[in-house]
């Protein structure tokens, strides 16, 4: 066969790196030799001996996730072999998550990870009642994360001097060591009045980073993660 389609942009080549590595930018490869973990329905392709069995989180991540929506439905791929992962055609990226690091992420934007890491679902204090929703992914450990974002993702340095203020509906997620809480940046009358739609975000204080998507989710967008 020829043409455009078949030329080495395209082409799948040879594994050269075990684990996760970026495929293209809307793909993650994982060469597996034993475990790693993905959203449910993310896997596109496979090759080799794999197997896929769905990963429940306990009687207690269950019913945070039937509450919020917030939850992570989780896969265990196990075996041997090769298998791509995407999700809606967003922008895939790689964290390296190393001991003593922890990375809080709304998940919505995990893709897959490493089985060496740790994963629960923690209170986000400040974003119940907005569309952040209340509960979301904390990874700590040693391993990669992959993560999807809708367009390319802003970090952005927080400081104690230069807090950061980020719409619940556009974050993805941010450092160990900042602190969050709920801000309201218009009065009752202004939102009375109609206001700006800017109502209410997530202050992040401390010391870190924060990663925004440049995208709001929809009410429909959202009720689909």
């Amino acid at each position: 066969m020829k043409g455009e389609l078949f030329s080495s942009e395209h082409m799948v080549q040879p594994a050269v790196t075990p684990g996760m590595t970026i495929e293209n930018s809307k793909c993650v490869r994982y060469t597996v030799n034993g475990e790693m973990l993905a959203r449910q329905g993310a896997m596109i392709s496979y090759r080799g001996n794999l197997q896929f069995e769905r990963k429940g989180q306990g009687v207690g991540g269950m019913l945070k996730r039937a509450v919020t929506g917030e939850g992570l439905p989780l896969m265990a791929v196990r075996g041997q072999g090769e298998a791509w992962f995407a999700h809606e055609a967003q922008n895939c990226f790689i964290v390296d998550v190393e001991p003593g690091d922890e990375f809080t992420v709304n998940g919505r934007n995990v893709l897959c990870f490493d089985a060496t890491l740790s994963y629960r679902i923690a209170t986000v204090k400040g974003a119940g009642i907005t569309g952040g929703g209340l509960f979301n992914s904390v990874f700590t450990g040693h391993g990669k994360l992959g993560l999807v974002c809708e367009g390319n993702p802003l970090v952005i340095p927080v400081s104690p001097q230069y807090p950061v203020y980020v719409d619940t509906d556009a974050i993805v997620g941010w450092t160990a060591g900042l602190q969050t809480s709920l801000h309201r940046s218009q009065s009752i009358g202004s939102m009375l009045r109609g206001g700006s739609g800017e109502a209410v975000q997530l202050l992040l204080q401390g010391e870190g980073y924060v990663v925004v998507r440049p995208s709001e989710a929809t009410p429909q967008k959202a009720g689909q993660h």
